[in-house]
């Protein structure tokens, strides 16, 4: 019998495939440190980022296929992710310290965008990745009441000091007025505004910084494609018609700005009622996932409406940390997740395949 070795190992691990990338996970570079002593075989798989939807599957394939060859008694994996920060384009300027801008909007108020922006941002920290988010609805800030923030922001001399709350640095311009103080400002001093929550923030070694849009296509979110890279657009709606309608107009825009939409979410898809389990279609039924289908953008899931949502964004703990086995919390943790995803493609989409790296 011939000895064990690196290459029958590697080739091995070539029938694993990373099933978004369409790569196997030798020629994607994700094995590392690839060590053998007699039959037991150790050795990492780094993915592109910590949510990734699929780890368990690679994990366990690897294991199995490594398992099978002759020799081999033991086999080791440990599982990481480094995740990969988009390719700037056009002349648009990385942001110091942030390696992916993801932004998350809405074609009209009250389908609880903010909502969904802070519990994505708590789900990918939950998963083990740096977030911050950015409150970009100038008019509209509510990210600090949602992660329970009552602060004023500090300077270290030179940048300000993003606030932190459950893990995820934040930055709004609810830290910098009183609460009951209206904001009324022109179109020039919001992008001026967003630029300086851009450029002089001190962000910290962020995988992704989340920026809530304010509804509709206004000044923001021109700022925003004019200035900075942006890995791509969540867009929020209900199932309702004129929702729909108005998303369908938001989805347009980011495109004519060069912006890819990541997804749609599917906000308040139904209510069930916590007495008698009936389920109702308050806003009507399937209008977030057919509208994914018409425009070819993929559907990241329906999310449930619920008092606990609520609750829990008022009392400045997102659901998905607050209650992470209800219905919305685990339908926005695969959200979240599938955003990563589509991060990850995109990244992969616009730079050469590395080279594979075994060390």
């Amino acid at each position: 019998m011939s000895a064990l070795s690196e290459a029958a190992v590697l080739d091995a691990l070539r029938v694993v495939k990373d099933p978004d990338l369409h790569k196997d996970i030798v020629t994607l570079g994700f094995v590392k440190n690839l060590r053998l002593r007699g039959g037991e075989v150790a050795f990492t798989i780094e993915l592109t980022t910590p949510a990734c939807p699929v780890k368990d599957l690679l994990r366990d394939q690897a294991h199995a296929v490594v398992a099978a060859l002759p020799g081999v008694s033991r086999v080791d994996i440990e599982m990481t992710a480094a995740v990969r920060a988009t390719s700037p384009v056009g002349g648009r300027v990385p942001i110091e310290g942030v390696k992916n801008i993801i932004a998350v909007g809405a074609g009209k108020g009250g389908v609880g965008k903010t909502t969904m922006a802070v519990n994505l941002a708590a789900a990918l920290a939950r998963r083990g990745s740096r977030v911050g988010i950015l409150d970009g609805d100038i008019y509209g800030p509510n990210v600090p009441i949602m992660l329970g923030l009552r602060t004023q922001l500090q300077t270290d001399g030179q940048k300000i000091l993003p606030a932190e709350g459950h893990g995820i640095q934040a930055v709004s311009v609810g830290f910098l007025t009183d609460d009951d103080a209206p904001i009324i400002w022109r179109g020039p001093m919001l992008h001026q505004t967003i630029q300086q929550f851009f450029r002089e923030v001190r962000w910290d070694n962020l995988d992704y910084l989340i920026v809530d849009m304010p509804p509709g296509t206004g000044d923001v979110a021109l700022s925003l494609s004019q200035s900075v890279a942006v890995a791509g657009a969540v867009l929020v709606t209900t199932p309702q018609t004129v929702s729909v309608a108005d998303t369908r107009r938001a989805v347009h825009m980011y495109r004519k700005l060069n912006i890819p939409t990541l997804g749609l979410i599917e906000n308040m898809s139904h209510f069930v009622c916590a007495g008698c389990g009936r389920e109702a279609d308050v806003f009507g039924k399937g209008g977030g996932e057919a509208l994914a289908h018409e425009l070819s953008v993929p559907f990241l899931g329906h999310v449930p409406l619920q008092e606990r949502v609520r609750s829990a964004g008022d009392a400045g703990h997102p659901v998905v940390l607050a209650d992470p086995d209800s219905a919305p919390a685990v339908a926005i943790m695969a959200a979240a997740e599938r955003v990563a995803q589509q991060v990850s493609i995109a990244s992969f989409a616009s730079r050469a395949i590395p080279m594979t790296e075994v060390r």
